[in-house]
């Protein structure tokens, strides 16, 4: 006796007589934008915030708390790498103490010509060091990241069309970043957002006040020595 032969189902339709469309099969991205950062706390996201009004036309600005001073950008990464780049974060804090950052003056991106970004320059002592470290650990695990020189920078806002330039800024400010921050980046119609993937701690406390530098007093010369000229 042969085997009756049976029809394939025919596809599910609801009652409206459409095809029914089924869930696709991947879950999320097959690649993320990441990107190391010194985040800019708010007492000093305010002042910068208050130079943002200044901008007129087509310039969009960063809002104060995006703001953040980048390391190195990442920008394929595949999501199962994540791990490994939270565990070098954590490996290039161990014995380094907070970074003391100051603030100057503002600049632009390219400097000559029509300016994309417009950015106030950043100074810390260890930063560049730091910001070097890390780009040369990351493409060790054969990750893509910046190859440009390090320019310690806060972008403060991007051109999205003709604008005119903002009159130059110097700002006498700074803060003590206390720790190095992995961050995704999101891209939307109105602009990236930036996501908190993990935070990690500069582990050696910072060094005590030596003691106070001796009065002219304490240093007078002993009978007969000479003076220094």
């Amino acid at each position: 006796m042969k085997p009756e032969l049976r029809a394939a189902p025919a596809a599910v339709r609801p009652a409206s007589g459409r095809r029914e469309r089924r869930p696709p099969t991947g879950n999320g991205p097959s690649s993320l934008r990441l990107f190391y950062a010194l985040k800019v706390p708010p007492e000093i996201a305010a002042p910068l915030a208050e130079a943002q009004r200044g901008l007129k036309g087509n310039w969009r600005a960063v809002r104060p708390e995006q703001l953040h001073v980048t390391l190195s950008y990442l920008p394929t990464v595949a999501p199962d790498r994540v791990e490994e780049l939270r565990r070098l974060g954590q490996r290039l804090v161990r014995d380094r103490p907070p970074l003391a950052l100051r603030l100057r003056g503002t600049g632009y991106f390219p400097n000559e010509g029509s300016p994309r970004v417009w950015f106030v320059k950043v100074e810390a002592d260890g930063l560049t060091e730091l910001a070097e470290e890390l780009r040369a650990a990351v493409r060790a695990l054969g990750v893509e990241t910046d190859d440009l020189p390090f320019k310690a920078h806060i972008t403060l806002a991007r051109k999205k069309g003709p604008a005119p330039r903002v009159p130059p800024l110097l700002f006498e400010t700074g803060w003590t970043a206390p720790s190095l921050t992995l961050y995704r980046s999101v891209l939307r119609k109105t602009g990236p957002i930036y996501e908190v993937q993990s935070t990690f701690r500069f582990q050696r406390p910072t060094a005590p006040p030596g003691p106070s530098a001796p009065t002219p007093s304490e240093t007078d010369p002993a009978p007969g020595a000479q003076e220094p000229a």
